[in-house]
């Protein structure tokens, strides 16, 4: 079991403090291991494990806490057991129904440090944003990066190539670390999670009736991982299949994947004037393990992995995302993190000039001074005009 720095790092802070704190993520991502190295850093602080409330509510012998009147009851009854400070550890909360009116009552009545889990993004959406407005704090929880794969199975990085490779193919899911060299437990076991993910956080959570429908906008997002995706191409995809459905149907759908985790939409900005464009989204899936379980071919179609590989680093890197769009031409990704701006653009080989002339003529016309970077697998370094090329590789493995 890898240590998970990146976030424990920033629950840091928060740690023994009155803020609740909230980790996010898809299913298996690692939320409860993180949960888990959240307790042994307060051991490590000198707190006593005897103090820890923990409870996954999928585990069958807490069915009967799956309301906030029960599980408010015996929070109670378990706290008032403890000597000094209880510290609540609660995973995949979101199958309580109301269960923020508990985590509310008890922050205020009681002395308690609170972590939550969930799988869904509704966790933090509605009448619980108002309930606990401005006494929360959300971490985000993503797959191992590629750094934290190659730690979690103990590569000596004498052939990063052949680890990336493998990467590519199977994902970044952490269970996936232990069985990586057996291709067919890695297939049955993201099935498995994908499996899920549509059944337990969208087809239950959401009573849809027609999972067909449902599995085949999934497919169409995944094969179009970073090209611009509207609810009419997809209904006109749909319909060459002899399988009609309204756009409304189509954007629901697509919003319930999306609050699963299992996508990410990304607004398209124009660059000019500073705005987001409200058609023609661009959608990454949130592991690329999953897109080839669901449709295959991630080697084969080697760009959109690569820019969807990037993307998610650069979220785990803590940066807001959009697509830029100067002119006509567009820019994979522009990532803001505070004051620090930065472009990228994404490509697999810089193997022609028309391909040069594409990546790099995409920063033409933007006339701020912020840095630009061209990624991709080559290992010569094209830097030019300022710009700078970067080896995909060495981009995910920078400190």
């Amino acid at each position: 079991m890898i240590k998970r720095t990146t976030y424990l790092n920033r629950i840091s802070p928060f740690i023994d403090k009155d803020i609740i704190k909230v980790i996010t993520g898809i299913r298996r991502s690692g939320k409860s291991v993180l949960l888990q190295q959240i307790q042994d850093e307060l051991v490590q602080r000198g707190k006593d494990r005897a103090n820890f409330i923990y409870i996954n509510f999928e585990d069958l012998q807490y069915e009967f806490l799956l309301n906030y009147q029960a599980l408010n009851q015996e929070l109670i009854k378990r706290i008032n057991q403890i000597d000094g400070k209880a510290y609540l550890f609660l995973d995949e909360i979101q199958r309580v129904k109301s269960w923020e009116k508990t985590i509310n009552s008890l922050r205020v009545t009681y002395n308690c440090d609170i972590y939550i889990t969930g799988s869904n993004s509704q966790l933090l959406s509605g009448e619980l944003a108002t309930e606990i407005a401005g006494r929360y704090v959300e971490i985000k929880v993503y797959p191992f990066s590629f750094s934290e794969f190659l730690e979690a199975i103990n590569s000596d990085r004498q052939n990063l190539d052949r680890d990336f490779a493998t990467y590519v193919e199977i994902g970044g899911m952490p269970f996936l670390s232990l069985i990586y060299s057996d291709q067919q437990a890695c297939d049955t076991y993201l099935q498995d999670i994908y499996s899920s993910v549509v059944l337990k956080d969208i087809v239950d959570r959401h009573a849809i009736r027609n999972v067909d429908l449902l599995r085949r906008i999934i497919s169409y997002l995944s094969s179009e991982i970073g090209h611009p995706i509207s609810a009419t191409g997809i209904a006109k995809f749909l319909k060459s299949e002899h399988r009609g459905s309204s756009a409304d149907t189509i954007l629901d759908y697509i919003s319930y994947t999306c609050d699963a985790y299992l996508f990410t939409r990304v607004p398209r900005t124009d660059l000019r004037g500073k705005e987001n464009l409200r058609i023609n989204d661009k959608y990454y899936i949130t592991d690329h393990g999953l897109r080839q379980t669901i449709v295959g071919n991630n080697q084969q179609n080697i760009d959109q992995i690569l820019e969807n590989i990037v993307f998610i680093e650069l979220l785990r890197r803590g940066y807001h995302i959009s697509v830029g769009l100067n002119d006509k031409k567009e820019i994979d990704f522009v990532a803001q993190k505070g004051s620090d701006k930065r472009y990228y653009q994404v490509t697999y080989m810089l193997g022609s000039q028309a391909t040069i002339d594409r990546e790099f003529g995409a920063y033409a016309d933007v006339a701020d001074n912020y840095p630009k970077y061209v990624l991709s697998m080559d290992r010569f370094d094209m830097s030019r005009n300022g710009i700078i090329h970067q080896n995909i590789i060495d981009f995910l493995l920078e400190k």
